[in-house]
């Protein structure tokens, strides 16, 4: 009997790790590197954002180069990039987060943006 709940219970051991290891299963709350189509719908929000950041009161930026891009479910949408942004002619790499919570009325998208060798970030909410 312990025998056979031995062999049950590395069996289950076996299969977690095996699903653990696929990447193509999404882990709840875990990053996922975005390509393909997904990665095209992210860029064109990032650009949408970008423009509608620089409407209000907050810098002018455009993305020149997208490294890289995840995206993570916490409450709503986390998309994390990693780009190139130019403000008046000078590039830098920069995060991007975008985290979006289409139910709220208010305040449902939140951006921040934090660039390397700049003590400025950004953090907008609308």
């Amino acid at each position: 009997m312990f025998g056979s709940k031995l062999i049950y219970l590395t069996i289950l051991a076996l299969v977690c790790v095996l699903v653990a290891s696929d990447e193509s299963i999404p882990i709840v709350g875990g990053h996922k590197e975005l390509s393909g189509e997904e990665l095209e719908k992210a860029v064109a929000n990032l650009h949408a954002t970008l423009a509608k950041l620089s409407t209000g009161d907050g810098p002018n930026y455009a993305a020149t180069k997208v490294l890289k891009v995840t995206t993570q479910v916490v409450a709503g949408t986390l998309d994390t990039y990693t780009v190139e942004l130019t403000s008046d002619n000078v590039a830098k790499q920069c995060t991007v987060k975008i985290w979006s919570q289409p139910w709220l009325k208010e305040n449902g998208t939140n951006v921040k943006i934090e660039c390397q060798g700049d003590d400025a970030k950004v953090d907008r909410t609308w």
